[in-house]
């Protein structure tokens, strides 16, 4: 059967998420911000939890329809098939938000929403208490201008937590991020790559895992995996076809630089962990040292700034050393994420800017092109 589900993601990375599910073969319906919602039969939601590298979440949409009341609220959601979804013992936990809407109390949303569920559930199942149990079916209910959508939560922990991160440093940037942002330079497994202030490693650990096609889901478990309503058959299956799709022949030419000891032991471990260790080459100096190898690369990084853990000294050595890079190297490009707004004061006018959330922090993702 085909169902409704909904992709969401941090603001300003909604294109890249969808240019994802179109990659994977599932019709996008809408764009819209923080989410894209797209269809696909039940295997979707094992692949799109696989496969879905910048995403938060997958979703299912239950309903979505118009909520001026609580008793359009009560009504609509109590129509929903849950039985279809939630077995008898099935833990339900239901979160609410509302913004611009009529009804603007959330708990009362949550409380409405929730006895809505479980009144249709004892109607089913004939039962007054629920032991709940069995596996977790988080639902929410968000009203935006009293249209209300409901969906039902396949991950559980978000997309970002691959499980490979075993050593943490400073400040450390989501996996979904790091590989949103080697998606959005011009790296091609066949180019060079460098991180110059890789911290943990995140973002050639992505770039790693990208150009081996290895989906970034393939080590951890997902919420919807407990439940019985969806075969382990389609999970089974879409892990073997993802473990076949490996490309584990290519010759990969990425770089870990990093001036702190502790930032570089903690990226070779959490490579090692992804599997990728062996595809990237650590080096602890300062990047003023870097010697670009090959034509034509890229220099993809997330360098201190702001509120994050960057002084302005250092900032400024971080600046000069990449001008340096670019007189040097005036072919290969650089991509920045900083809050900073002095970087085109130090390193010129930058090709392209795209504004971008590192965590809660508004930043701009500077793209300074390679001369062709």
């Amino acid at each position: 059967m085909e169902r409704t589900l909904i992709a969401t993601t941090a603001f300003g990375l909604e294109a890249v998420v969808r240019r994802e599910i179109e990659k994977l073969g599932y019709p996008v319906e809408k764009t819209e911000n923080g989410k894209v919602t797209f269809t696909g039969h039940e295997d979707a939601i094992a692949k799109a939890n696989l496969w879905l590298r910048t995403a938060d979440r997958v979703l299912i949409r239950m309903a979505e329809f118009t909520a001026a009341d609580f008793e359009e609220l009560y009504q609509n959601i109590a129509g929903i098939p849950w039985e279809e979804w939630i077995p008898v013992d099935g833990r339900i936990v239901v979160d609410a938000g509302s913004v611009k809407s009529t009804l603007t109390s959330v708990p009362a949303v949550q409380s409405v929403s929730a006895k809505a569920v479980y009144s249709r559930l004892t109607d089913f199942y004939g039962i007054e208490h629920f032991e709940e149990s069995g596996p977790l079916f988080p639902i929410k209910v968000t009203l935006l201008k009293d249209r209300a959508t409901v969906t039902l939560d396949t991950t559980g922990d978000g997309l970002f937590k691959r499980g490979y991160r075993v050593q943490e440093v400073a400040a450390p940037m989501k996996e979904t991020l790091a590989s949103a942002l080697v998606q959005l330079s011009f790296y091609r497994k066949d180019r060079h790559l460098a991180d110059l202030c890789c911290g943990s490693g995140t973002i050639p650990i992505e770039a790693a895992m990208l150009a081996r096609n290895i989906a970034p889901g393939l080590s951890r478990k997902f919420l919807a995996e407990e439940w019985p309503c969806l075969s382990p058959e389609i999970w089974k299956k879409a892990r073997q076809e993802a473990y076949a799709a490996m490309d584990l022949e290519s010759e990969l030419n990425i770089e870990a630089v990093d001036i702190e000891p502790a930032a570089i032991e903690a990226a070779k471990a959490n490579a090692d962990a992804a599997g990728v260790g062996e595809d990237i080459r650590f080096t602890c100096m300062d990047m003023a040292d870097f010697k670009a190898r090959g034509e034509r690369g890229v220099i993809v990084m997330n360098p201190p700034y702001g509120e994050r853990i960057g002084d302005r000294a250092e900032i400024d050595h971080i600046y000069e050393a990449l001008a340096g890079l670019r007189a040097a190297h005036p072919d290969w490009s650089l991509f920045l994420i900083t809050s900073d707004k002095s970087v085109e004061e130090a390193l010129g006018e930058a090709d392209r800017r795209r504004k971008l959330y590192n965590g809660r922090l508004e930043a701009c993702y500077y793209q300074y092109h390679g001369v062709k």
